[in-house]
């Protein structure tokens, strides 16, 4: 239905799988166009390649030619425009039923995990794109080398950021497949671990007994996913990538896997040439994204980590590449059942800070906990010893850095970190 399709309108088309997919269906010289809540700069971006994108409207924009309706999965089913595709008899169809539609005839690299999928799907992309491979590739970032979340390449070769929530990585039938690491997240979804590993067990499954799986065997949380695999599974730990432009073992980590996942997609591909181009590898948007310093000169970072374990890989990293420096985090937690679920992990992982500033809790997809909110996880982090502020917006955030100068000086750097729009305030103090 996609592949014949000549105009596909799509809601909630700044997300950032949704706006790779949008860029992806103009490459293929079809008619995109779609709506969203709100200006980013995924949106602007899609405007400036020419796909009309309405923001913030509560009317209803599909056009009467339309002949699918792509939706994200942020979007429910009685949104006034997925209502009303229907009354125009208009077929529907989510990101990711899109996303395996169009990849299912092409050879697929997968890459998937609870950390590093977009850093390392946007590694392996710029490697099979340096070797001449010209990989197509939708990346959940826009990555600093393309200047894009989307690289336009054959359609027969495809390079992917997948997600296990609610399944979706069982939509795709990758030739490679990489688990980056597995740990328990999407708590809204997933009850525990196991739940969690059986997702990415039956992904295993599907790769097929020519393909290869990419993962760390001595990982015990992946060890036991890869127990029935019918494809090679190939041990990325062993990779040597040198040095990198990124920071953190972590990222060595998520080079490693996508130095595997190329040489297994393409045998012939130099291992010295793939190192280069990794040394070469720029890092993605809100990924320790240095986005300037203040009037003052403290030094200002933007991430992406929402997870625990993310938060305090991220610090760390920081703290050794500017060991001299006193670290604030701001933070905004996401999702009300997560911050429930992992409140203690998320005060060990802050309080590694020099001093934490909390947002209110980002809702997104969710209701209200009862007793789950920024300050009953700032009452946590105290209690380690790490000064903490609440706010009430990321207005005020922006007002406490801007109205106390002794912050914004070179004995500072300043780290916005969470799956929210906190990165509006690291652009506001930065200069």
């Amino acid at each position: 239905m996609t592949l014949k399709a000549k105009y596909i309108y799509m809601v909630g088309v700044g997300g950032i799988g949704m706006s790779a997919l949008a860029q992806f269906f103009k490459h293929q010289e079809k008619r995109v166009s779609g709506s969203d809540r709100e200006e980013s700069p995924t949106t602007k971006l899609l405007s400036e390649k020419g796909i009309e994108v309405w923001v913030g409207s509560d009317e209803c924009h599909i056009p009467a030619d339309a002949e699918l309706l792509v939706y994200s999965d942020a979007v429910p089913e009685d949104n006034a425009e997925r209502e009303r595709a229907r009354e125009m008899g208009v077929p529907e169809m989510s990101y990711f039923d899109a996303l395996g539609e169009v990849s299912k005839s092409a050879r697929t690299i997968a890459v998937a995990g609870t950390h590093g999928k977009t850093t390392t799907t946007g590694m392996i992309a710029k490697i099979l794109h340096d070797a001449g491979e010209e990989p197509t590739a939708i990346i959940g970032s826009i990555v600093a080398d393309f200047g894009s979340n989307f690289l336009a390449g054959k359609p027969d070769l495809f390079v992917v950021e997948a997600c296990e929530y609610r399944d979706h990585l069982l939509k795709l039938v990758p030739q490679v497949l990489v688990i980056t690491n597995i740990e328990l997240d999407h708590t809204d979804f997933f009850p525990n671990l196991k739940a969690v590993q059986e997702t990415f067990r039956k992904a295993v499954e599907n790769v097929p007994v020519d393909g290869v799986i990419v993962a760390n065997p001595n990982d015990p949380n992946v060890s036991s996913v890869l127990k029935d695999a019918r494809a090679c599974v190939v041990d990325y730990t062993s990779k040597a990538v040198g040095s990198l432009l990124l920071v953190g073992e972590f990222n060595k980590q998520n080079a490693r896997a996508a130095l595997a996942a190329a040489l297994a997609t393409a045998p012939s591909l130099s291992p010295e040439a793939a190192v280069k181009s990794l040394s070469e590898f720029k890092g993605s948007w809100r990924r320790f994204e240095y986005k300037g310093e203040t009037s003052n000169g403290a030094l200002v970072y933007d991430d992406y980590a929402h997870h625990p374990t993310a938060a305090a890989m991220t610090i760390v990293a920081a703290r050794e590449k500017f060991p001299g420096k006193k670290i604030i985090v701001a933070f905004h937690p996401h999702l009300y059942s997560r911050t429930r679920d992992f409140m203690d992990e998320f005060a060990k992982a802050l309080s590694l800070a020099d001093e934490v500033v909390l947002a209110p809790i980002y809702a997104a997809r969710e209701e209200p906990i009862d007793g789950v909110t920024s300050e009953k996880l700032a009452e946590k982090i105290i209690a380690l010893d790490t000064p903490v502020r609440t706010f009430k917006s990321l207005h005020d955030i922006y007002t406490y850095f801007t109205t106390n100068y002794e912050l914004l000086t070179t004995n500072y750097l300043i780290i916005t970190m969470g799956a929210g729009d906190v990165y509006k305030v690291a652009e506001q103090i930065a200069e």
